[in-house]
C-alpha cells in the first residue's frame, strides 16, 4: 500500500486529506483496515496530482483521475487492487465536492474495473458436524490453562458457525453480549452498526462454559470486559482466532482449510439451504446491501444443480 508524506503534499491536499481521514474515521467509522488502505490510496493519488501541477482538491479532474489508475495498471496492479484504488478516489472526490472543496465531483466518471465474482469454496453440513465433533471430543479434562484454551477453542468454532458472524466482531465481543435465555449474542458490525444475532443451543453452551470454567482461568487486570482471551489474558487477536480454526478444520482428514470466513460462507448457505430468506440472512450476516449476500443463492443454485447431475436418470 502506497502512503504519502504529509510534508511532500501542498498545504492545501494536506489538509484536505486530513479532512478525509476524519472523515472516514470519525463520521463514517470504517474499520481500521479500511481507513488504512482508502488513506494510502488517496494519499498516492495526491502525490500523484501533486507531481502533476495540483496544489488543491479542485485541482483533481477526470484527466488526473485516469492517469493515476493507468499509472497503477502499467505497474501490473491487479484488479481487484485498481478496484480498491478507484473506490478510494470515488469516495475522496465525493467527500471534497460535499464539503466545498471542488466545483465538481469527477468520481462517477471514473471507470471501476470489473471483477469476476467467484463462488467461495462452502463446507458442507457433514464435514462442519465432523469439525465440531472432533473439537468437542478433544477437549482436556481439568481446570489448567490448557483446557481453558480448548473451551475457548470449540465455543469460537460453534460460535463462528452457529452465527456466521466476522472474526473481528467475534474478538470484539464483551461478556455481556451473549444472552444466555434468549440465545442471542449483540455483535458491533462494520460501521459500528450493532446487530442481535440469534445462536443455536451447542454453540450458547460453548461460550458459557468457556465463560464459566475457562475465561477466570486465563483472566487478568489487563482482561477488561472482553469475552474471548488470549493465553497472556488480553482480547483475543483476530490472528490468534484464525489460526484456531484452521487447527480444527486441518483435524479433519478431507475438510477444506477456508479459515474463520469459510464458516461464516457455511453458516449463510446452510441457512438458505434450510429455507431461510434471504432478508433474513443479510441481517444475521450484517450486510449493509442485499447484493453481498445474494452471492449465497448462487452457491444453493450450483450444488442443486450437482445434486440433479448426480441423481436424475436424464441429466
Amino acid at each position: 500500500m502506497a502512503s504519502a508524506d504529509p510534508a511532500s503534499l501542498p498545504a492545501g491536499l494536506d489538509a484536505a486529506l486530513e479532512a478525509f481521514r476524519h472523515h472516514i474515521e470519525a463520521e463514517r467509522g470504517l474499520s481500521r483496515h479500511t481507513v488504512r488502505a482508502y488513506l494510502g490510496d488517496v494519499a498516492a493519488l495526491l502525490e500523484h496530482a501533486a507531481a502533476a501541477g495540483a496544489t488543491g482538491p479542485a485541482d483533481l479532474g477526470i484527466g488526473i483521475l485516469r492517469a493515476w489508475l493507468a499509472e497503477q495498471h502499467g505497474r501490473g496492479q491487479a484488479r481487484a487492487s485498481l478496484a480498491r484504488r478507484a473506490a478510494a478516489a470515488r469516495a475522496f472526490t465525493a467527500f471534497a465536492h460535499a464539503r466545498g472543496l471542488m466545483p465538481a465531483d469527477p468520481g462517477p466518471l471514473l471507470g471501476m474495473p470489473r471483477i469476476p465474482r467467484r463462488l467461495p469454496e462452502v463446507l458442507r453440513q457433514d464435514q462442519v458436524a465432523a469439525v465440531l465433533a472432533a473439537g468437542a471430543t478433544g477437549a482436556p479434562v481439568g481446570s489448567g490453562q490448557d483446557a481453558a484454551l480448548a473451551l475457548r477453542d470449540t465455543a469460537i468454532v460453534e460460535l463462528l458457525y452457529a452465527t456466521g458472524i466476522r472474526v473481528g466482531e467475534l474478538c470484539g465481543l464483551d461478556v455481556g453480549d451473549l444472552d444466555e435465555g434468549r440465545r442471542t449474542v449483540r455483535v458491533l458490525g462494520k460501521g459500528n452498526r450493532e446487530r442481535t444475532v440469534p445462536a443455536g443451543v451447542p454453540a450458547v453452551r460453548a461460550v458459557a462454559a468457556w465463560a464459566r470454567s475457562g475465561r477466570p482461568v486465563l483472566v487478568t487486570p489487563g482482561s477488561g470486559h472482553a469475552l474471548f482471551l488470549g493465553a497472556r489474558g488480553r482480547r483475543l487477536d483476530p490472528r490468534t482466532a484464525r489460526r484456531v480454526v484452521h487447527a480444527c478444520l486441518a483435524a479433519v482428514p478431507g475438510t477444506p482449510d477456508s479459515g474463520p470466513h469459510g464458516l461464516r460462507h457455511a453458516a449463510a448457505t446452510h441457512l438458505l439451504e434450510g429455507g431461510a430468506d434471504l432478508r433474513s440472512v443479510q441481517e444475521i450476516l450484517g450486510h449493509a446491501s442485499l447484493t453481498s449476500t445474494q452471492i449465497y443463492t448462487h452457491v444453493s443454485i450450483e450444488r442443486l444443480q450437482s445434486a440433479y447431475r448426480q441423481a436424475h436418470p436424464r441429466a
